[in-house]
C-alpha cells in the first residue's frame, strides 16, 4: 500500500514490425528509446500505461518490439505495465503478445482498469453495452486508494479538427459509471498533443499524453491540420486523496518541429468518410 503512484503515461507509439518509417518520415522506434531514455532520469515509477495505437500495422513483431523495449524498462523499476488497444492495433496480434485487451489489477492499493474503445475498421472509440458492464462491474466495490481507468479516445471534446469524427462517441455513459464509482483519473491518447482537462459530473481529471510518434500542432488555423516531428510523455502523480499533477515531458531530437503532413479540408474530409463516424454532424 502507498499514499502516492507515480506514473509514466506513454501513448501513441505506431511501431512497425519491419522497421518502416511512419509517414516515410518518421522511425517511431527511435522515438520509443529516446522516450525511454528521457524518463530513465526519473528516481521512481510505480506504472507504466500505454494508451493506445502501441502499433501502426498490427503486427505481432511490432508488439513484441514494444515489449522487449519497455517490460524491462519497467522491471528494473519495479513497475507494473499497463497495455491498452487504439484504433491502430489489431486485438490477435496485441493478445498473443501483450495479453488480454482489458484488464483489472492493483497497484499499491489504486485500482488499474482498462478500457478497449476501439471499434473494428473504424478510427473513432464508441464503448459497447457489454464493455461498459464490465466496467460497472469493476467498479462495483471501492478499491483502497481509488480507480485509475486507462483507454485511448479521450472522453473530452478534441482540440482540433481532424479528430472531430474520430473522437470518443457518446463518452456520457461511461463518465455516469466512472462518477458513480471511484475513479480518480482517466488517462487516454489518440489526440497526439498533451491535455490535461476533467469530465463527468464529478470533474474526473482527464490526462492525454503526447505521442510518441508525432506531435498535433494544436495552434495551426483551421480547416488545415498539421502534425510535426516530436516525442513526449506524461508524468503523473495520484495521491490516495485523489490529488493528481501532471507534467508534458519531450524527449528531444535535433528534427523536433519539421512538418510531418500538413492536412487541408479536402484530405480531413477523406479520412472522416474512410475512418471517421458517419453519424457526425
Amino acid at each position: 500500500m502507498t499514499d502516492r503512484l507515480r506514473i509514466l503515461h506513454l501513448s501513441d507509439t505506431h511501431l512497425y514490425g519491419d522497421g518502416r518509417l511512419h509517414y516515410g518520415l518518421v522511425d517511431t522506434l527511435a522515438g520509443l528509446d529516446r522516450a525511454l531514455a528521457r524518463a530513465g532520469e526519473l528516481r521512481a515509477v510505480d506504472l507504466v500505461v500505454v494508451s493506445g495505437d502501441l502499433s501502426d500495422d498490427g503486427s505481432a513483431a511490432s508488439y513484441r518490439l514494444l515489449q522487449e523495449r519497455l517490460e524491462p524498462w519497467a522491471a528494473e523499476r519495479g513497475a507494473v505495465v499497463a497495455y491498452a488497444m487504439g484504433n491502430h492495433d489489431l486485438p490477435g496480434a496485441f493478445e498473443e503478445v501483450l495479453g488480454e485487451r482489458e484488464r483489472v489489477f492493483t497497484v499499491g492499493g489504486f485500482r488499474v482498469v482498462t478500457v478497449d474503445t476501439t471499434v473494428a475498421r473504424a478510427g473513432y472509440g464508441r464503448i459497447g453495452d457489454d464493455r461498459l458492464e464490465r466496467l460497472r462491474e469493476a467498479l462495483a466495490a471501492p478499491s483502497a486508494n481509488g480507480t485509475i481507468v486507462v483507454l485511448h479516445h479521450p472522453p473530452a471534446p478534441p482540440t482540433t479538427g481532424l479528430f472531430e469524427t474520430l473522437r470518443l462517441i457518446d463518452p456520457a455513459p461511461l463518465l455516469e459509471v466512472c462518477s458513480a464509482g471511484d475513479v480518480r483519473l482517466i488517462l487516454a491518447g489518440h489526440y497526439h498533443h498533451a491535455l490535461v482537462t476533467s469530465a463527468g459530473t464529478r470533474g474526473i481529471p482527464v490526462v492525454v499524453a503526447p505521442a510518441v510518434a508525432n506531435t498535433t500542432d494544436v495552434l495551426w488555423p483551421p480547416p488545415r491540420e498539421r502534425a510535426e516531428r516530436g516525442a513526449g510523455f506524461a508524468l503523473v502523480d495520484l495521491s490516495a486523496d485523489g490529488t493528481v499533477r501532471a507534467h508534458a515531458v519531450r524527449a528531444p531530437a535535433a528534427d523536433d518541429g519539421e512538418t510531418v503532413y500538413d492536412l487541408d479540408a479536402e484530405a480531413i474530409a477523406r479520412i472522416a468518410a474512410d475512418a471517421g463516424w458517419q453519424g457526425a454532424s
